[in-house]
């Protein structure tokens, strides 16, 4: 099957298997940030961004992303390593296995939502797990990195 799609704004072209999930195509194209780890949707860490929107690519064929823009932590180098700053302040950054789609996850919220309540932020992560941390070094570190992003919205 043919498939045209971007992943971060670099053209991709070919013949897919139509039954290939997003993940194993990206990984097998070499973006290696998007990692497997539950095998059932759950845990966050193959999240990208499809057309500006967190999306699971373990649950997404390839040829959903046909005539789309994919978006992996490759392509948001600078924003990523901002955030990771924060994560880095509070402790909250352990094995780092988790930390790509989580990353993503955080960066899709600070587009979507201006001024989260706490809650509002637990429930924007409800599907990323991390098994190093107690999330409260992770919860310090969003609050200051989208009270960062207001500031300078602000500007």
């Amino acid at each position: 099957m043919q498939i045209k799609l971007w992943i971060n704004n670099s053209e991709y072209s070919g013949d897919i298997s139509p039954d290939i999930l997003l993940i194993d195509f990206l990984r097998s194209n070499g973006y290696l940030s998007v990692k497997r780890g539950c095998e059932t949707s759950n845990c966050g860490l193959c999240t990208v961004m499809l057309e500006n929107k967190p999306v699971l690519s373990c649950s997404v064929l390839a040829v959903r992303a046909n005539g789309l823009h994919v978006t992996t932590i490759e392509g948001l180098q600078k924003e990523a390593a901002e955030f990771g700053t924060f994560l880095a302040d509070e402790g909250a950054e352990q094995c780092g296995f988790c930390s790509p789609g989580f990353i993503m996850t955080v960066l899709s919220m600070a587009k979507e939502l201006k001024n989260p309540t706490e809650g509002e932020i637990k429930k924007y992560l409800e599907g990323n797990l991390c098994r190093c941390t107690g999330y409260m070094g992770q919860l310090r570190a969003i609050r200051k990195f989208l009270k960062s992003k207001s500031k300078e919205d602000a500007k």
